[in-house]
């Protein structure tokens, strides 16, 4: 009886978290059905001045990475902590997060359009990219 007694409480206290990931999983399957492969992308090519001049840029790399320099007028939040900063990342006109490459600002990327940020980018190359071929730097 008593086991019976913490397999059930078990289940009971298991059923929230089960809902949850559910949720999650739902949400991760129908972004993926519906994205296209250019979907939540950027070029540096593309980054014209009216494009730039219109965009909010954050900058998901590390605080030291950041303060070595950064694409002028960005704001500083690292990839991990978009999901508990979501508030800070404008609702409306477009999103563009970057790192050096591409790689953790595609993690933060993918988390704030799953969390409901469909304005939210990646600039594909990231810094380097920015540096090497963007359409416009200030």
């Amino acid at each position: 009886m008593k086991r019976l007694v913490s397999a059930v409480l078990a289940l009971a206290l298991a059923m929230p978290a089960l809902a949850d990931e559910e949720i999650v999983l739902e949400a991760v399957q129908d972004y993926m059905d519906f994205a296209t492969y250019e979907a939540g992308i950027i070029l540096p090519a593309q980054l014209t001045q009216d494009v730039f001049e219109a965009a909010t840029f954050v900058d998901t790399r590390d605080a030291e990475q950041f303060e070595s320099g950064h694409i002028p007028g960005a704001m500083h939040m690292e990839w991990r902590e978009v999901a508990a900063r979501l508030d800070e990342i404008p609702d409306s006109g477009m999103v563009v997060f970057y790192c050096n490459t591409g790689t953790l600002s595609s993690q933060a990327t993918f988390a704030a359009r799953l969390l409901g940020r469909e304005n939210v980018v990646v600039l594909q190359t990231g810094m380097r990219g920015w540096s090497e071929t963007a359409a416009y730097k200030p």
